[in-house]
């Protein structure tokens, strides 16, 4: 099934990202579940960038103009060969998630608990928000 999906975080200066299209499977019943999925993926696509696939060291025009509507231009290029752990982003998540820094939004309803009954249709729009802490320093 299809849906979109927008991440910001909070404190930065760049708007909501505009919709991404993002495949998901059918049969994901909780928030849970489609948190491990997403992270799934994702650490996968991070890991397969491997340093031996990054060649290209220029940017076209038209992949500057793309990054420049996320908010920050870079090559992309991964600078050690570590690879990320599914394991570890997932505990991340889920302790950010209970923590309260992570807000998700469904559609137009707000998910409040990783085990509550999920409903996504096709089509459907998925937030993920980042909350930060805005404090100031005193030296």
């Amino acid at each position: 099934m299809n849906v979109y999906v927008k991440l910001k975080s909070i404190g930065k200066n760049r708007p909501i990202l505009a919709d991404t299209p993002y495949a998901i499977p059918d049969g994901i019943g909780s928030l849970r579940q489609l948190i491990e999925y997403v992270i799934g993926q994702e650490v996968s696509a991070y890991n397969q960038r491997g340093i031996e696939n990054m060649l290209v060291s220029f940017l076209t025009e038209q992949q500057i103009a793309d990054q420049i509507d996320t908010g920050k231009v870079s090559f992309g290029r991964l600078h050690t060969e570590r690879k990320a752990s599914v394991a570890k982003a997932t505990e991340a998540a889920m302790i950010g998630f209970s923590d309260g820094l992570i807000k998700v939004i469904v559609g137009d309803q707000e998910i409040n608990d990783l085990d509550t009954p999920l409903a996504i249709n096709e089509g459907d729009s998925i937030v993920f928000i980042r909350l930060t802490f805005l404090t100031g320093r005193v030296w």
